[in-house]
């Protein structure tokens, strides 16, 4: 096939249009600014356009797929021309989700752990030497692309709600019609696409009742709004709950007589965890094999990614993409209830819409309330890019309500405040989906 993708230097476009040319396909792309490390593995791979930009002349009546970006605008002269054509125009979940026509189709959906649950998954796949193409959203320790699309039987993907392109504005999720499924849980987010919580909520009711009598569900068993959903009756899947795995007082998983040590921490991550071992369970993975794997998984990329080691208690340095309120509650609380005798000091930045809307920070409330002292970021820098008014520090930290907090408004007031603190003695936990205002992280 001759694939074309306007804007080609996002982190999932970028990975599919490396995988396709891996693949054998031929492959061109634009786009007006391509950052690292998109811009060097394009580099790499021959793929990096010459000039940055939309050139209407790279648009021929012989290019088989067009695979739309979020990036891109809906008045993109390279879009009109393709429309003008009438090529093929895909985004890119529609595109993989025509790719695994015949496969045995998992999707990994809800509000938080994705990402992770996904991970563990691929993760005992690839121990039991079972073939498989995926979409995940991260990178992951041992893995080249974010994406492989190949003759393999089952694929598994993570199946994000947020729009699938400027032209399709349906949630990722939707395009992959699931023989096999999780939802993880559902709290609102993306506020500039679902403005209100049923809206939201929408999404997911949707996307249960496309699944047919076929279908596999696992949900977790104490999110209020998937027994709503599934309460209604208007499903046709297959749905089971499950809640967490319980570890020993030694921090490990028991299987009958065997121990399994576990190198995730926190309850959303033992939720993550049975979750994939329900769905490797449909796959044909036994229990031993499954716990035998996760032994070695360290977790995904930006996901309570240690950036420092300390000792047993102290000193220890995290990194999470945690960003929407529940998230950014479960990633503390999982910190600090595996350090219960240090200080943690918890670093949230405001960098998505969002976290940046005045009218949705209240959503905030309490999230940082497990941690000794709390770090707030946000810089109006990503607020002009936005577009959006600006904040009072007053009313960002009202909206948080924790004891003891500190607002900061650039990296430099940031490190000031860090530098007040021994962190030698404490634990350091960052969350951001974006770079702390380009802040070094060399703790």
């Amino acid at each position: 096939m001759r694939i074309h993708f306007i804007a080609i230097g996002g982190s999932a476009m970028h990975n599919l249009a490396l995988a396709l040319h891996d693949y054998g396909h031929t492959v061109t792309g634009s786009d007006d600014e391509i950052y690292e490390p998109s811009r060097s593995r394009l580099a790499d791979s021959g793929l990096l356009p010459s000039d940055y930009g939309w050139y209407t002349d790279k648009i021929e009546p012989n290019i088989d797929a067009v695979i739309l970006g979020m990036h891109a605008r809906i008045d993109n002269p390279e879009l009109l021309r393709a429309q003008e054509l009438g090529l093929k125009i895909y985004s890119y979940p529609e595109f993989v989700a025509a790719q695994s026509d015949g496969k045995t189709r998992v999707v990994i959906a809800g509000s938080h752990g994705k990402t992770t649950t996904t991970s563990i998954i691929l993760h005992a796949l690839s121990s039991q030497d079972i073939d498989y193409d995926y979409l995940v959203g991260a990178q992951l320790e041992g893995f080249d692309r974010m994406v492989k699309l190949s003759d393999a039987g089952i694929i598994i993907l993570e199946g994000d709600e947020y729009l699938s392109s400027p032209i399709d504005r349906r949630p990722k999720m939707m395009h992959y019609n699931p023989n096999i499924s999780v939802i993880t849980g559902v709290a609102w987010d993306h506020i500039n696409v679902f403005p209100t919580l049923d809206n939201y909520i929408d999404q997911f009711r949707i996307f249960i009742n496309k699944m047919t009598a076929d279908d596999k569900l696992f949900f977790y068993e104490n999110d209020e709004h998937l027994n709503t959903i599934l309460s209604e009756n208007n499903h046709l899947c297959n749905a089971e709950s499950y809640n967490q795995i319980k570890l020993t007082d030694e921090n490990q998983y028991q299987v009958g007589s065997k121990s399994y040590n576990i190198q995730l921490i926190g309850n959303h991550n033992m939720q993550n965890i049975l979750a994939a071992e329900k769905v490797c369970s449909e796959l044909g993975i036994e229990k031993d094999a499954f716990y035998e794997s996760l032994q070695t998984f360290t977790g995904a990329n930006k996901r309570l990614e240690i950036l420092k080691k300390g000792n047993k208690q102290s000193g220890n340095v995290y990194l999470d993409f945690a960003h929407a309120p529940s998230k950014v509650k479960a990633t503390t609380d999982a910190v600090k209830d595996w350090y219960k005798h240090a200080p943690l000091i918890a670093v949230f930045e405001l960098h998505t819409f969002s976290s940046l809307n005045a009218d949705f920070l209240p959503q905030y409330k309490g999230t940082l309330q497990s941690a000794d002292v709390a770090v707030v970021l946000y810089c109006e820098h990503a607020l002009k890019m936005k577009k959006m008014p600006a904040l009072e520090k007053t009313f960002v930290e009202e909206c948080f309500e924790h004891h003891k907090i500190k607002i900061c408004t650039s990296s430099e007031e940031l490190k000031e405040e860090l530098n007040r603190h021994d962190i030698n003695e404490s634990n350091l936990l960052l969350m951001s989906s974006g770079k702390f205002d380009g802040m070094e992280l060399d703790f």
